[in-house]
């Protein structure tokens, strides 16, 4: 998972009706003619070609960011690499399309459906007869039972990292024939259709120490248009080679070569010819865009620089810099005339270098999509002031999603639009804009959450020895806290006063003329009586007398105007810390941290950003708890009923008091989530599982753990004759029919996103 680990337009409620735990769950798609699920907002950009416009051999040099230490992906540290090296190698009964949806894989499903429901659910597998493993074996019912029997989670001799669905299964066996695998489920299973992809042949499923150390470091037998020739960790790659007992369509590359580069290092390999296609950071993708533009015939420079902004001259020196550079190298001054010679020739030499670098990036072009992935702003509620929801909610709704989405993909000119769900993304069957359930963005409201939740503006900040501030390591605010607590002399108790926001500091208003601010009716002009008595909304008197302007309790809603001081409770100032990644490909992390952090202090919500490396920043921060917010994200599933329940499921105790969270770094569930996603997992109907999951989304929203932010964007370098390769987007890599194209051969790219298409909307 990624960290850099993941809408709107809302339903307000009032302070009362959040805090009495009633949830209105907004009206689901069902009830309108329009398909909330909606399209993806970008498809996939792989300069798509038919197999007759590629060329026949070559070798694709494709940069990862690791080498996988297990071919496994079933184990708990295979990473994105095995994945990739098992989409190319390995049976997978169903592929995702581009709207990330499930799609039978006709080179080794020729059907499966569900025969039976009762008393049982019974799943038929019909294979392709032509599938065999490279070893010469039919594909089979062995090997479904082997990894059944591997992944049920009975045998805890296999170190196997998930089991969900194979743990329903109560038997595989033989069906009519030798083509047949029929399945019989102990439990309704929704989410059949997510087992056996990968599928592993049974000498790799087949015991314990097969399984643990089999696959490791090298597949023997596989069934995928490639396979695998050899692992070399010396080396950081993976070479993958054409299969010679694929039935498929045959392969058009004679090798993938998967190489281990670091984000920061891939444009210098690029320039040096050593890639063919990398995922880039939007600094690269800027650069190979200017390099791949038109250029001067004449110098070889662009013409165009990055938006479609003239470009600027040498090392973007103006006429005049360079009039000036040539009248001071030319001058009688002899030293300064010198030292400009020396500085010209230094500028040549790097204009000369950069135009090689451009030149050799000339031959690659952008190639974006938005990824399968959403990030999300994490609140964890275990404690501290997260664990109260009025917090979480008020952090939430004073964050500007749109603003958020807009900073992160609108440069880049793709689709700026905020995730809506937890569960899916725009075009995702399952999808639907959930958030409705929290409220839109809205700061007074903010404000009365917190208000409600006892944190107030302008309140003394104690300290006691050995006691730490809201939020964590307090020593950290020792300048904050002192300044809190000199705003609070004089007595003051936190209390705001109505009507004497205008006073200078002396006490006195600013304008005498409050006296006779009354209407003729003894209102101010604001509609406020002050001598009514009135009571506020948390049912206590708001006129306590004697005072100029009516006091209002603790608790009560500061003005917009004043509501920016920071906040305070118990002697404690409202301080979270917001952990992030301090590695090089974290920078649109940590832009989108101080947004946020300026959207939060607009509420009076302090924050201190922890930088921490990036090794450490999920092991030791996000999964061990140890921050109060972080950004990071989740990859978009086509079964979320499956995969998407333990990262939200009820944090549960464990049998040595330890808190068992599964996937849910946040620490906030609820039993009724857990329900629903229960439910939606053992109905085989799928308007009904949809509809579920929308509702759990909709809870998941209100109990404000985490926010979707915006769907990730996908931005890779490939080189211009490339063909079926690029941002895949939510569809599954077709391994077979990548390759260079031939000469004059062009392949199909999408049109840039409309500018209508970025305007905010509910959707990812």
């Amino acid at each position: 998972m990624s960290h850099v680990g993941v809408g709107p337009r809302a339903v307000m409620r009032s302070v009362a009706f959040l805090t009495a735990g009633v949830l209105a769950v907004p009206a689901l798609a069902g009830c309108t003619s329009e398909d909330p699920a909606g399209k993806p907002l970008a498809g996939q950009d792989v300069a798509a070609a038919a197999r007759a416009s590629v060329s026949d051999g070559g070798t694709l040099r494709w940069a990862v960011d690791s080498v996988p230490d297990t071919l496994n992906a079933f184990q708990s540290d295979a990473d994105a690499t095995t994945t990739r090296v098992a989409q190319a190698v390995l049976p997978s009964m169903y592929r995702m399309d581009e709207t990330g949806s499930p799609v039978r894989n006709p080179d080794y499903l020729e059907s499966a459906e569900v025969v039976d429901t009762e008393p049982k659910q019974v799943v038929v597998y019909k294979l392709n007869q032509q599938a065999v493993w490279s070893d010469g074996r039919e594909i089979g019912a062995a090997d479904f039972a082997a990894q059944w029997r591997a992944l049920s989670g009975k045998d805890s001799a296999y170190w196997t990292a998930r089991n969900a669905g194979y743990d329903r299964i109560e038997k595989v066996e033989r069906g009519a024939n030798d083509l047949e695998v029929k399945v019989t489920f102990s439990r309704p299973y929704a989410d059949w259709k997510a087992l056996f992809t990968p599928l592993y042949p049974k000498d790799v499923t087949g015991t314990p120490d097969a399984f643990n150390d089999g696959a490791r470091r090298a597949l023997k037998v596989s069934a995928g248009p490639f396979a695998v020739k050899k692992v070399d960790t010396k080396g950081d790659q993976v070479v993958l080679t054409g299969n010679p007992r694929w039935w498929g369509e045959p392969a058009k590359l004679d090798e993938i070569v998967l190489r281990a580069v670091p984000r920061d290092e891939r444009v210098s390999e690029l320039v040096a010819g050593k890639l063919d296609l990398a995922e880039i950071d939007p600094e690269t993708a800027d650069e190979v865009t200017l390099a791949a533009g038109p250029r001067d015939p004449a110098t070889g420079t662009p013409l165009m620089g990055p938006g479609g902004t003239p470009a600027a001259g040498p090392q973007g020196r103006s006429a005049a810099q360079a009039l000036r550079s040539w009248a001071i190298a030319n001058g009688s001054d002899e030293e300064a005339a010198e030292e400009e010679v020396l500085a010209r020739e230094e500028r040549r030499e790097a204009e000369a270098k950069a135009r090689r670098r451009q030149q050799a990036l000339s031959g690659f072009e952008l190639r974006k999509s938005l990824e399968p992935a959403y990030t999300q702003l994490a609140l964890n509620g275990a404690e501290g002031p997260l664990a109260d929801e009025r917090v979480r909610r008020a952090v939430a709704r004073a964050l500007d999603r749109e603003k958020l989405a807009e900073a992160v993909l609108k440069p880049l000119g793709l689709p700026a639009e905020p995730v809506g769900s937890h569960l899916a993304l725009s075009g995702q069957p399952a999808y639907a804009d959930g958030s409705g359930a929290l409220g839109e963005q809205n700061a007074k409201e903010a404000r009365a959450l917190l208000a409600d939740a006892g944190w107030v503006p302008g309140g003394p900040v104690k300290k006691k020895d050995g006691e730490e501030a809201a939020g964590a390591e307090k020593d950290e605010n020792k300048d904050e806290d002192k300044k809190d607590e000199e705003k609070s002399e004089g007595g003051d108790d936190g209390t705001y006063i109505v009507g004497e926001d205008d006073k200078n500091k002396d006490g006195k208003n600013k304008d005498d003329k409050n006296k006779d601010d009354k209407n003729k009716d003894g209102k101010n002009d604001d509609g406020a009586d002050r001598e009514s008595g009135e009571k506020h909304s948390s049912g206590k008197n708001t006129a306590q007398g004697g005072a100029p302007g009516a006091y209002a309790p603790k608790g009560t809603a500061a003005p917009a105007g004043a509501a920016a001081a920071p906040l305070a409770k118990d002697g404690k100032a409202l301080t979270l810390r917001f952990v992030l990644p301090s590695g090089p490909g974290s920078e649109t992390l940590r832009t989108v941290a101080d947004r946020i952090t300026d959207m939060l202090k607009e509420i009076g919500i302090g924050t201190r950003i922890t930088k921490v490396p990036d090794e450490s920043y999920f092991k030791d921060h996000i999964a061990a708890g140890e921050y109060d917010l972080a950004l990071y994200s989740w990859p978009a599933s086509a079964f979320p009923a499956t995969d998407a329940r333990p990262i939200y499921a009820k944090p549960v105790p464990a049998a040595d008091g330890s808190l068992n969270v599964a996937q849910n770094y946040t620490r906030v569930g609820t039993d009724q989530v857990d329900q629903l996603f229960d439910r939606a997992l053992a109905t085989l109907d799928q308007k009904e599982a949809r509809d579920l999951l929308r509702k759990a989304d909709s809870r998941i929203w209100a109990a404000a753990g985490s926010v979707p932010l915006y769907q990730r964007p996908q931005l890779t370098a490939a080189r211009k004759n490339l063909a079926n390769a690029g941002a895949f987007g939510f569809g599954t890599p077709v391994y077979e029919d990548m390759g260079f194209l031939k000469k004059g051969a062009q392949g199909s790219r999408p049109t840039a996103p409309s500018s209508a298409s970025s305007s905010p909307s509910p959707s990812s």
